[in-house]
């Protein structure tokens, strides 16, 4: 199934959202202005993820934007990037059978279903695809919306790297690894 025909309309439940209807369609390069703030912030913030915060546009570029058979996707409500997934490969070669993905949400779309609904079509991509299953490979333990979000979703915890990330106001934790087998 081709990303196109594998986007979608997602209409938050239990009236959390105020978001009216979001559908999950392929980046475009013309996303990028919408999307880099979103990734700088989640990535200056340094509660969530292992990259360099002080990354410029282009490196995140580099980082975020994957090239096929992998896929980045935007979550839009209209024309506005509420967040952003991208998905492929955990590894190569003899690994290439296990898929992996990230994701980002706006400050202000947090807690209204985007990341839920950016992980869910990040799955139905890579079992479509034919990946055995989904490896997240560093999960920020103290990210507790996203390890309860992946654990709702059938991710288990298969090990823990203690002390693994330095968080600016917790010091060390640790980050886990988490596996979903199709």
């Amino acid at each position: 199934m081709d990303a196109v025909s594998k986007s979608l309309i997602y209409s938050p439940c239990h009236g959390a959202a105020k978001v009216r209807a979001m559908h999950i369609r392929p980046f475009v390069e013309t996303d990028w202005p919408q999307v880099w703030p979103i990734v700088r912030d989640v990535v200056q913030a340094q509660e969530t993820f292992v990259f360099d915060p002080a990354m410029t546009m282009s490196q995140a570029h580099d980082i975020w934007v994957e090239r096929a058979p992998g896929l980045t996707v935007v979550a839009v409500d209209g024309e506005r990037v509420l967040g952003t997934a991208k998905m492929g490969a955990n590894r190569p070669g003899p690994g290439s059978h296990v898929s992996t993905a990230s994701f980002m949400v706006a400050g202000d779309a947090r807690g209204r279903g985007v990341g839920t609904a950016l992980c869910q079509f990040a799955m139905a991509w890579a079992r479509s695809d034919g990946y055995a299953g989904m490896q997240f490979n560093a999960v920020v333990e103290s990210n507790r919306s996203a390890v309860e979000l992946y654990r709702r979703l059938g991710f288990d915890i298969v090990g823990t790297v203690p002390g693994a990330f330095a968080h600016p106001s917790l010091g060390r934790v640790g980050l886990h690894v988490m596996y979903y087998a199709f």
